[in-house]
């Protein structure tokens, strides 16, 4: 075998390096998409009534998540390593801090796609049945989000805060005096009631983490405008 040095592999043009923005940009947004998965499947799972191996779906999109989480930590340290303008650190640091809010975010999903599947011979409870609505409106979040996030755009980014504030965070209030309610009025079905609340406070945690990664997202927009 030659013991020279080996050639620099080939690199199509415009094919971003490694440690690049872009890869990092594109490693996020999988990030992201990956819950949108988990979140579609516990809707689709619902529509269909079909619940079985909902469970180890979710766990797999989990598994890639957390790689994913490894991967860009490494790239960010990589590119602090390296000199940086204030924009691209801002850039880099918006995203190596986001990363914990990405995988409690994708934990969340996979903790309600688990109890949904535990639960499916009684997912028709108006009970349980109450927490989906809020899967619709963190997939909206996560959608303006991705979309914030890969455009820069401002307007998205706030919509993820705004949709929050206004409109899960009520949600959630909402189902809680619900679920209080018809624990009440039918105390023999517990422990569905408790694990609806449970899937609700999943998915209003989800929201939380999504808004920390807008308000983060927000800051680097404004610095660069």
């Amino acid at each position: 075998m030659d013991g020279g040095a080996h050639p620099t592999p080939h690199r199509a043009p415009g094919t971003p390096t490694p440690g690049s923005a872009a890869t990092i940009t594109a490693r996020f947004l999988r990030m992201l998409s990956i819950t949108l998965e988990q979140l579609d499947a516990v809707r689709d799972a619902n529509e269909r009534a079909e619940f079985a191996g909902l469970t180890a779906r979710a766990e797999r999109l989990e598994a890639e998540t957390d790689a994913l989480e490894r991967e860009l930590e490494d790239l960010c340290l990589q590119a602090f390593a390296t000199p940086l303008t204030e924009d691209d650190l801002a850039f880099h640091l918006m995203v190596f801090r986001s990363l914990t809010n990405l995988e409690r975010v994708g934990d969340y999903a996979f903790n309600v796609a688990r109890d949904l599947e535990t639960f499916a011979p009684r997912t028709r409870s108006a009970t349980l049945q109450d927490a989906l609505p809020l899967v619709r409106l963190l997939t909206q979040m996560l959608e303006r989000l991705s979309y914030a996030f890969a455009e820069r755009d401002l307007t998205a980014a706030r919509d993820v805060m705004r949709l929050d504030f206004e409109q899960v965070d009520a949600l959630y209030e909402q189902m809680q005096r619900a679920s209080l309610t018809r624990l009440l009025e039918r105390p023999e079905d517990t422990d569905v009631a408790l694990t609806a609340g449970r899937m609700a406070r999943n998915l209003e945690r989800l929201g939380d983490h999504l808004v920390n990664v807008a308000e983060r997202l927000e800051h680097v927009i404004l610095r660069a405008s």
